[in-house]
Parts: C-alpha cells; sequence; structure tokens
C-alpha cells in the first residue's frame, strides 16, 4: 500500500482535506475530500475512442451510500442501494455541468467522473466535496481536460453571506447558491432564494469568486505533488494520422469558403422565424455545399468529412451576426421575447391548468390537490423527511419532432423538474394556511429554447387556476450570450433558442417574481464568463421577466379564491394534544371508525392540529362533528340529548357525544322520587340531559329533571354528588367507565 498524501485549509470554519495515493489507484487520477466529517472518494477513468460517435461520451456520476449516515434502506425488502435517488441525480448534474465545458468536444474517449459518498456528518452537503474532487481527479490524472476548477456554497442570513452553510443554516437563511468557476469567471450556477434582488444575487456571486481562489491554489499544489503528464489524444501521431488530418483540414476549409459565400442568399436571406425555417435553411446549405463539391471532383466519402464543418461554420456565423450586427436568425432584436401564449382552466376535470407557449415552446401544467396524508416520504442518505409539494416535468420526444420510445424520466427531466419546482417553492404557502398537499406535472408539448423555464411559467398559471394561494405569480426567462473570448467582446441575448446555444454561448435561466429571484440556473459552453456578463444578464433577466409577468397577470392576476369542485376540501382546527388519543382509540379504533363511517381523510399532528379531507361536504361536516365532539371540554350546565347506553341499580348512562358517556343518578331522573331506574328509562331511550357537575377525576354527572326547562332546585339537589355516594338510591359504587375519557386497554 503507498504511503498516502494529505493537503489542507481552512475553509468556511472548517477543514478541507484532500488526499490521494490510498484508494482507488487503478483510475486514472483519484482523491478523497473531507470537509467537516463529510467524506466523498473521486475518480476519474478514460476508456478507448467509440467510433462512430458525432458527440463526446462523458458520464458523471455521483454515488450515495446510506452506510455514510448509518443508515439502513427504510424499504422491508430492499435493504441495499438502487436506483440513484433525485438528490443524488442533482448533485451528479451539478458536477458534470461544470466540468463538462473544460474538454473539449472533439475528444470521443469514453470518459467516467463517479463521486462516491463514503461519510456523511449530516451538516455538510456532499455535493461540493464532491464537485471539488471531481475537479481534482481530473487535474492530477493523465486526462486531458484544462483545469482546475473548485466550487462552493454560499448561503445569507439577516444579509450576510455564508461560505457553505449547513443543512441548518440554508433553512434559516433567504439563499442556496452553488458556484462553480475560476480566475474571476463563472462556469456552473444553480440557486434558490426567497425573492432576492438582482444586485444581491450579483454580490453573492462576485463574493464567491473571491472564496473559491484558495481551493484553486490547493489542487494545484496537489498536482505540482502527484500529477500526471496529461496524454495528447488529439493530435496526430504517424505520418498516416498527420496526412488524413492535413487532408481533413483542406477539405473543411474549401467547405467553409464555399458556405461563406453562400450564407446571405441561402442560410440567412431571410428571417428564419420557426425551427423548420432553420432546419430547412440549413439543410439547404449542406445540399448546396455538397453539390458544389462533388462538381470538385470531391468523393462521397472525403464529401461526408468535408461537411463535418458545417455545424461549426453556423455557429461561428450566428455568433458573428449578433457580435458584430446586432442580428439574430429569426430577425428578433437581442432584447426580444418571441409571442407569448397563455391560457387556463383548459381540462374539466383537473383541479388546476395552465398553458403557456413562448414561440415553439408549449407546456402544459397541471395541479392536483390531495389530503396531507399524501404527502411524499423522503428517505435519503441524508433525512427521512417528507415533502408536501412536488413538480414533475415529461418531455415527450414528439415535443421535437422525433420518434424516441418512451422510458420514463431521465436526468435531464428530473433536472429540469426540479429547476422549477424550487422557482417555485419560495411563494408557495405555509401549511397552516393552505394544508395541501400539492403535486404539478409540467407536459413539455413543444420545446425549442427553455421548456424548464415554459415549465414555471405553466406551473404558475395552474396554481393559481387551481386557487392555491401563492404569494406571487412567478417567470423564468433563459438568457443567452455571443462571445469571443479572445478578444473578450460579447453581447447577451433574451431568450435563447436553437441555434443560438453553440461554443461560445451560455443557457442562464432566471426565475422570479417582481420582488425579486426566486432561483437561477447557469451552463456555458465557454471557460467560463466573467462578471460583467453576469451582471449584465441579471438585469435584462428582469426585464424579460416582468414582461412575461405582464402576459401572466393580463389572463389570471391572482389565485382564485374557490378551488375547483373536483378537489378535495380540507377542514383544519387544532384540539388539545392531550385529546388526541381520545379521537385515535385504542388499537386506532375509533379514528377507523370514523374514517368507515364518513369516507374522510382524517391527518392529526402532534400539535393537535386536525386536518380532514374529503370531496363530499356532508361527510365532512359529520366528520369534522364526531371529531370536535369526541374532543370537545364538556362545561357545567351544558344541555346534551344523547342514548340511554347502560341502566344500574343506581342510575344510567347516556351518551352525550361520541364515545363519552355521563351518569344520572336515579335521583336525578325524575322529581319525585322513584324505586327502579327501569320504571322510567329503557336502553336506548333518548333523554335531555344537563351537565350539573364534573368532578375532580374529571367524571360527568347528569340530570334528566334539571334540562326541564320548569324545573326548580330543592334544598336537597344543591348538595352535589361527592366521591362515590350517590344518595340513598345508590349503591355507594362509580363505574371505571364513567368520566370524560373512555375506557383504555
Amino acid at each position: 500500500m503507498e504511503h498516502p498524501k494529505e493537503f489542507s485549509l481552512e475553509w468556511g470554519g472548517r477543514t478541507l482535506t484532500i488526499q490521494t495515493g490510498l484508494l482507488a489507484q487503478q483510475a486514472n487520477g483519484s482523491c478523497s475530500v473531507r470537509y467537516g466529517d463529510t467524506v466523498v472518494l473521486c475518480t476519474a477513468t478514460m476508456g478507448g475512442i467509440r467510433e462512430g460517435l458525432d458527440f463526446f461520451p462523458l458520464q458523471v456520476d455521483f454515488e450515495e451510500r446510506m452506510y455514510a449516515s448509518g443508515k439502513i434502506k427504510g424499504s422491508r425488502f430492499i435493504k441495499r442501494e438502487g436506483r440513484p435517488t433525485d438528490e443524488a441525480i442533482l448533485s451528479g448534474r451539478l458536477i458534470d455541468r461544470a466540468i463538462r465545458p473544460l474538454f473539449d468536444d472533439r475528444m470521443r474517449n469514453e470518459i467516467a467522473v463517479v463521486s462516491t459518498v463514503f461519510s456523511h456528518d449530516l451538516e455538510n452537503d456532499a455535493d461540493i466535496p464532491g464537485l471539488i474532487g471531481a475537479a481534482c481527479a481530473l487535474t492530477i490524472s493523465d486526462i486531458p481536460w484544462d483545469g482546475p476548477i473548485a466550487a462552493l456554497r454560499i448561503g445569507r442570513i439577516d444579509g450576510k453571506f455564508i461560505l457553505n452553510p449547513t443543512y441548518a443554516e440554508i433553512a434559516e437563511g433567504d439563499l442556496d447558491l452553488v458556484v462553480a468557476g475560476a480566475n474571476g469567471k463563472t462556469i456552473m450556477l444553480e440557486a434558490g432564494a426567497e425573492q432576492i434582488s438582482e444586485a444581491d444575487a450579483y454580490e453573492a456571486i462576485a463574493w464567491a469568486q473571491e472564496q473559491l481562489m484558495p481551493v484553486i491554489d490547493l489542487i494545484k499544489k496537489v498536482k505540482v505533488s502527484v500529477g500526471k503528464t496529461k496524454t495528447d489524444i488529439l493530435s496526430p501521431k504517424t505520418d498516416e494520422e498527420k496526412a488524413d488530418a492535413e487532408e481533413r483540414e483542406k477539405l473543411h476549409t474549401m467547405a467553409r469558403e464555399f458556405m461563406a459565400t453562400k450564407k446571405a442568399t441561402t442560410l440567412f436571406a431571410e428571417p428564419l422565424k420557426t425551427k423548420v425555417d432553420r432546419k430547412n435553411a440549413i439543410a439547404r446549405l449542406k445540399i448546396e455545399t455538397d453539390a458544389y463539391l462533388k462538381e470538385q471532383s470531391i468523393s462521397k466519402e472525403n464529401r461526408k468529412k468535408a461537411l463535418e464543418s458545417a455545424d461549426e461554420f453556423i455557429d461561428s456565423e450566428i455568433t458573428r451576426m449578433i457580435l458584430e450586427e446586432g442580428r439574430r436568425a429569426d430577425g428578433r432584436a437581442l432584447d426580444e421575447i418571441r409571442e407569448l401564449g397563455v391560457d387556463i382552466r383548459l381540462m374539466p376535470r383537473t383541479h388546476g391548468s395552465g398553458l403557456f407557449q413562448r414561440g415553439s415552446t408549449q407546456v402544459l401544467s397541471l395541479v392536483t390537490l390531495g389530503s396531507p396524508g399524501m404527502e411524499q416520504l423522503i428517505d435519503t442518505m441524508e433525512f427521512s423527511t417528507k415533502r408536501r409539494f412536488f413538480h414533475h416535468y415529461n418531455f415527450p420526444s414528439y415535443s421535437v419532432g422525433e420518434t424516441k420510445g418512451n422510458r420514463g424520466p431521465g436526468r435531464r427531466e428530473i433536472g429540469h423538474g426540479a429547476l422549477a419546482e424550487r422557482a417555485l417553492q419560495a411563494v408557495m404557502p405555509d401549511r397552516e394556511k393552505f394544508p395541501y398537499t400539492i403535486r404539478i406535472v409540467s407536459e413539455v408539448l413543444g420545446s425549442n429554447g427553455s421548456s424548464s423555464m415554459g415549465a414555471t411559467c405553466g406551473s404558475t398559471l395552474a396554481l393559481m387556476d387551481a386557487g392555491v394561494p401563492i404569494s406571487a405569480p412567478v417567470a423564468g426567462i433563459a438568457m443567452g450570450c455571443a462571445s469571443d473570448e479572445t478578444t473578450g467582446k460579447f453581447r447577451v441575448i433574451t431568450d435563447l433558442q436553437d441555434l443560438e446555444d453553440g461554443d461560445g454561448g451560455m443557457d442562464f435561466k432566471v426565475a422570479g417574481t417582481r420582488t425579486g429571484i426566486t432561483a437561477i440556473q447557469m451552463d456555458t459552453k465557454t471557460h467560463g464568463i466573467p462578471l460583467d456578463i453576469v451582471k449584465t444578464t441579471l438585469i435584462e433577466a428582469k426585464t424579460a421577466r416582468l414582461k412575461i409577468l405582464d402576459t401572466i397577470e393580463a389572463t389570471i392576476p391572482t389565485s382564485r379564491i374557490e378551488l375547483s369542485k373536483w378537489a378535495p376540501r380540507i377542514e383544519s382546527f387544532h384540539i388539545s394534544p392531550e385529546r388526541i388519543r381520545d379521537v385515535i382509540g385504542p388499537g386506532g379504533k375509533i379514528i377507523n371508525e370514523i374514517i368507515a363511517q364518513t369516507n374522510v381523510q382524517i391527518d392529526i399532528e402532534d400539535s393537535g392540529l386536525v386536518m380532514i379531507t374529503s370531496s363530499n361536504s356532508e361527510s365532512m361536516r359529520k366528520a369534522v362533528d364526531w371529531v370536535k365532539q369526541l374532543t370537545r371540554e364538556i362545561a357545567v350546565g351544558e344541555i346534551f340529548e344523547g342514548p340511554v347506553t347502560r341502566i344500574l341499580d343506581f342510575g344510567a348512562f347516556v351518551e352525550i357525544s361520541p364515545k363519552q358517556e355521563g351518569l344520572v343518578h336515579i335521583s336525578e331522573i325524575a322529581p319525585d322520587r322513584i324505586n327502579k331506574v327501569t320504571d322510567v328509562l329503557d336502553i336506548g331511550d333518548m333523554v335531555k340531559v344537563k351537565v350539573y357537575e364534573i368532578d375532580s377525576m374529571g367524571r360527568i354527572n347528569l340530570s334528566i329533571k334539571r334540562a326541564n326547562p320548569n324545573y326548580k332546585e330543592s334544598e336537597r339537589d344543591k348538595t352535589p354528588l361527592r366521591g362515590g355516594n350517590h344518595g340513598p338510591h345508590g349503591s355507594g359504587r362509580h363505574d371505571n367507565n364513567h368520566g370524560s375519557h373512555p375506557p383504555t386497554t
């Protein structure tokens, strides 16, 4: 076993330690990262070239282990980890989006980056150590990668930024921001916020860049100590490879020169308004280029090689048009949003629906309201908890005119659904105000530029249509950028779509209300964007967001007051926590009886909050009255009507509320003396009774004669019963089942 090396620094009030030379030595690069007591093993491995691919095959995984936090999986039947949780998938996407731009996308070697959580202290989220470790593993490996980078999380409490906040600090604050980058440039952003201002968001990102530098310096130290020489994958090695590369470059040059002469007449002769227009224009350009090369006696195989340069040419031409002419492929101004369309209440039986369309992007969002008991149970490496609001996102292949099979949500769908959910979380009503479990499903029916922000807007419409009292409407917009990293020139564009998301660009999504930002997600295809682009983007995104909110509010300005008639109703009220047992009953007998007879759902919290859900008003009222009768505090002087349930020698028991009885002593049945209780009463008789005493043990003493409005109190009646003495007609005992609480077993 090799002797490990450790490299540490104090960062954010805790020690960050990178260890190499001990674990996973067969990977091209490996290290473990410890922050607090959270430990993540990170590996980077390179395989061979996958022939025939037209994309870079990078695979990034974030693997949670339940043992990391000392837990065994909660399932009764499955105890080992299975499919990655949504949280693990989101952490894997976080790492992927940060490291991918620093690879040369011409690579066709399979690359696998894996971060595995070995220990978790339940305070420090493992995604930041996982991202730092992935960057370090790539940096010290022989895999070509233009790092290092670093990442951190920022929280904010009372206006003060916190570096790498704990879970508790994130919950207390109004910001949860992850920033990855290097050298003052930002490569990846992910944020949720409580409607913070653009100025505050920019300040947080700028502050983050300063805090990244110590970690980048630490990774550089690791590289100097244990780093491998990078493998030159792309340069030709043999004479044959060099000749092939020279020939390929000549073919590319020939194709680019011809396409340059045709761009004005074939590619951008007129604004390409739709996705179909743009596809057709690109196809025509490729056909004309292929025909030209054929005229030059270029073989079919070589023409195919030459046309490899077409997409790169189109990307560069679109960037040039934006930077030099301020012109976009579809003819829009740089800050112009495509045509917007919104509608609500499209589906007759759903609880709420909203349709949002921006250009060719079309999303239908639908809301379902359920009882509090329908909350989702979450059992993860970190926590076992419940979730009452969740957003799901579906992206069928027909939304982009393709015919792929439907195999369930993938990483992209999970990521986009989580982004829209995070954008809406800040405006959702608290449980006390609106106790429903809320599910939104966004169906992407057409996609061409930020369907996740379309899902955010559609979900806002659907929530307001459903009558969910959100604090403010939320809208989102995707911002792009054309830039030249050599000159530093850039121009930000509003409402990004297909062709504009190429090399040198970014996808900067910002969602929020009129008050402020609720979510950010940014990816880039550059080596990072400088802070001046971040500032410009945030400002222009706000302008666009307000325009979209104008359109939403013109259709439905606020949430409906009334819920859909198909939505269940919930009535909530508080009872004394000490009376919860009276509703539950021994072994759940009483609550199950209420549910069986009324067909409602009942949820009771330890605080005494009772929530009853039903789609039938009569059943709802019956169940509410039943629970309230079970838990009501009986007061002296109250009058009830109930059945005689038991008859004994000394009196009769009368049920005055469900499962609650009181004793009518034989002397309290009639104004005159009677010899036997059965002379006057039979079991099942309905009688009116008055509570005239509740003794020190909580037992309720009732009177039939005192319930008569013409009753006049005698001297004998002024003496209340004491203990087990029930007067001359009593047996001198009190039944154990007499009192305000039913017997328990």
